[in-house]
């Protein structure tokens, strides 16, 4: 299944190369036109035919949280930092990856009640006795990501880590195949280095310069203990973005996607969060100002290594980018 391929591929924040290759693989034969960028970004053009087309670019991150190795210690113990936001409290004692294939545990420095969600609490630990044995399996500035293995769970939900956001990925690779003479010219990337500042999006935005952009990736769900204050619930359907700590979305966009959703059936909700941001932030300021969008999905313990979502809103979240992908826009 395409969404158990691209959550359990490898590809932490600045090192994508194994995702983007399989995405390529998975896109070629649905676009006019790929390019990888200078950072790793893949960029998929499928040319519009409208009389008054727009370019529309749509953007799901590639990348996921990891741990980089900073220092070995004297008895084989590995020192981390983190790449993207790590949840310090649900990562102990979890199993994670290096890209040579090594698995260690993480464990903690201190007393569980005193870890905080401060990274030098942390470390991994390989098995190894000493320094120079663990130096065998992995070096300094060597990456590493969680296992979590997808897994269907009821009520349509399903788990795995680097749900954040291969979800997108998969949303935009399943809209891309349901598109087949677009209105507009659409330009489907696959970003890296999100987690790390929205690096990858505002460097394709600059070079695309779109007309109008749309975020595809996960938001927190407020349906389980001790979650947020937010809005969005898991089977609640698509969320449409209003706002969230990196971007407004322009009005207009968002009374065009609630109009799509409705007048095809889609079901949706509207998303706003506190913090956070998405790949619309950094399209919103890329040129001198880009009109944005979001099209979210709901998720449970986001950044976790289980982190989970319902496969109902994910299909709601297709459809809307391949009906929404092909309006035509009035502005100038």
């Amino acid at each position: 299944m395409l969404l158990k391929e691209l959550t359990e591929a490898f590809g932490v924040s600045g090192y994508e190369k194994e995702i983007r290759e399989l995405i390529k693989e998975k896109v070629k034969e649905y676009a006019d036109e790929i390019t990888v960028d200078a950072l790793g970004n893949l960029i998929v053009l499928k040319k519009g035919s409208g009389d008054n087309k727009k370019k529309i670019m749509a953007s799901a991150h590639m990348d996921e949280i990891g741990f980089q190795v900073v220092k070995i210690d004297d008895k084989g113990l590995i020192k981390v930092r983190g790449l993207g936001g790590i949840p310090i409290a649900a990562t102990v004692m979890n199993r994670v990856r290096f890209r040579n294939g090594t698995i260690g545990i993480v464990s903690n420095v201190t007393k569980i009640e005193d870890i905080k969600n401060e990274i030098k609490n942390i470390y991994i630990d390989l098995g190894a006795q000493s320094k120079e044995e663990a130096s065998k399996y992995v070096k300094v500035g060597d990456v590493a990501s969680y296992i979590g293995e997808y897994v269907e769970l009821k009520d349509n939900n399903v788990t795995a880590k680097a749900m954040d956001d291969r979800i997108g990925c998969y949303i935009m690779i399943e809209a891309l195949k349901k598109i087949e003479n677009p209105y507009n010219d659409l330009y489907f990337v696959f970003s890296v280095q999100e987690e790390l500042g929205l690096r990858g999006a505002t460097v394709a935005s600059e070079r695309i310069n779109p007309d109008l952009g749309i975020a595809l990736d996960v938001t927190v769900a407020n349906d389980f203990p001790n979650a947020p204050e937010v809005s969005a619930t898991l089977g609640g359907g698509t969320a449409i973005k209003v706002s969230d700590g990196s971007v407004i979305c322009n009005e207009y966009l968002v009374e065009e996607m609630v109009k799509c959703c409705e007048e095809n059936n889609i079901k949706h909700q509207l998303d706003v969060i506190t913090g956070g941001g998405t790949d619309a932030g950094a399209i919103n300021k890329s040129n001198f100002g880009v009109r944005a969008a979001g099209i979210s999905v709901a998720t449970r313990y986001v950044h976790g290594p289980n982190c989970f979502v319902n496969m109902k809103d994910t299909e709601a979240s297709i459809e809307l980018l391949s009906k929404y992908v092909n309006r035509v826009f009035d502005f100038e």
